[in-house]
């Protein structure tokens, strides 16, 4: 395929599209299609893919940012903390020309696994899907936020409250690291 990314076979996963742009629902359903995918599924927004969700339960949700009713943040929160979710673990790649750094920490905020900037190509795509199945990182559970571990680098000069697992607990919140689903 691409050099610099490893081969999966696509086939056996099931994957749920959430846009209310039909253009950029057909565009990523005919390069999932293209990449071996057999099993693809599309709403048109959130609470229509929450509901379809509960029905074909998807190994990987791809959803747009912005739609109405129900956006793509609100969609996200939904899966990860509402107590009827079908799977709270599931990975969530958000697809956005809202790249702006505060759309991305909303995203990430929302516990989505993966930020997928407008326009696509089809290498961007299996890239991100490469990585919601390659590094699947540990969820935590805390007060305000149920998701993946927002982290994804140690930095050598943090100086603030040290509250990673392998960490001496020095906060008044309690966080609980859990297992990955």
């Amino acid at each position: 395929m691409w050099n610099d990314l490893p081969a999966y076979d696509l086939s056996h996963l099931t994957f749920l599209i959430v846009d209310s742009n039909k253009h950029m629902r057909t565009i990523v359903r005919q390069v999932l299609k293209a990449l071996g995918a057999r099993s693809v599924f599309e709403t048109k927004e959130g609470a229509e893919a929450y509901q379809a969700m509960k029905a074909m339960n998807p190994d990987i949700v791809m959803s747009a940012m912005m739609m109405d009713p129900v956006n793509g943040l609100e969609l996200s929160t939904m899966i990860r903390t509402s107590v009827d979710s079908p799977n709270p673990y599931v990975p969530i790649i958000m697809v956005s020309g809202h790249t702006e750094e505060h759309h991305i920490y909303n995203a990430r905020d929302a516990g989505v696994d993966e930020f997928l900037a407008k326009p696509v190509s089809a290498h961007t795509i299996y890239s991100r899907v490469v990585e919601v199945i390659r590094h699947r990182r540990p969820f935590v559970k805390s007060r305000s936020y149920f998701g993946p571990d927002r982290r994804r680098r140690e930095d050598p000069n943090y100086t603030g409250a040290r509250r990673r697992i392998t960490d001496q607990d020095d906060s008044d919140e309690n966080i609980t690291i859990l297992a990955d689903g």
